[in-house]
């Protein structure tokens, strides 16, 4: 999708939108205009949270698919990274930077049909709507069904292993694209009822249309 706002200059060591003013605090259409951005930069990532789980409805051993995370609740505000809004103080909605899908499975040996789903998926999401949304901008988080117990992140690569560093992680690529990454620690509360929405169950043959 195409935003005017991606075209205005840049903050040194903030990646800030800013006008010729950037010495004086934002005015209120500036704040109305970044709310704007970042409520339809949510609804995007939203649908294509839509579009993943559609996709990975179709491998037999994805039980349940859910969206976590800033995009599955209500933006909040807060003083943001944007060089002028944080120097003034001035709260604007949260910017979403990525989709979290919480994936469960009944077996792992199939990790790379749902690296290619995911691909397709985002692919077709921009092709229809306009906006793009990056491979690992959409993070699949694999659950063990049965006990939610967090097994590891869908692999961004195309080859497991790939002789990089990250490569190196103990169990990263036990499973074949199951990443593992040195000090993360999925928390089960990130998985609390009011904090996900269930975009598809194979139990229910819940699929969001």
């Amino acid at each position: 999708m195409y935003d005017p706002l991606d075209e205005v200059g840049t903050k040194e060591g903030f990646g800030e939108d800013f006008f010729e003013n950037e010495n004086e605090p934002p005015e209120a259409w500036e704040i109305e205009q970044k709310n704007q951005r970042m409520l339809r930069r949510h609804k995007e990532f939203r649908i294509a949270a839509e579009y993943v789980a559609a996709a990975l409805a179709d491998i037999p051993e994805v039980q349940k698919v859910a969206l976590f995370g800033s995009v599955a609740v209500p933006l909040q505000e807060e003083i943001p990274r944007f060089w002028r809004f944080c120097h003034f103080n001035c709260d604007i909605l949260h910017e979403c930077m990525d989709v979290d899908l919480a994936v469960w499975m009944s077996d792992l040996e199939n990790l790379k049909s749902v690296q290619k789903a995911r691909a397709r998926a985002l692919n077709k999401f921009q092709e229809e709507r306009q906006f793009g949304v990056a491979h690992h901008q959409a993070d699949v988080f694999i659950l063990e069904l049965g006990t939610n117990r967090y097994l590891g992140r869908l692999c961004l690569y195309g080859k497991c292993p790939k002789d990089k560093r990250e490569c190196l992680v103990p169990d990263c690529g036990r499973f074949r694209f199951l990443q593992q990454f040195v000090g993360f620690r999925f928390y089960p509360d990130a998985l609390a009822d009011e904090a996900v929405i269930v975009l598809y169950d194979r139990q229910t043959s819940l699929e969001i249309q």
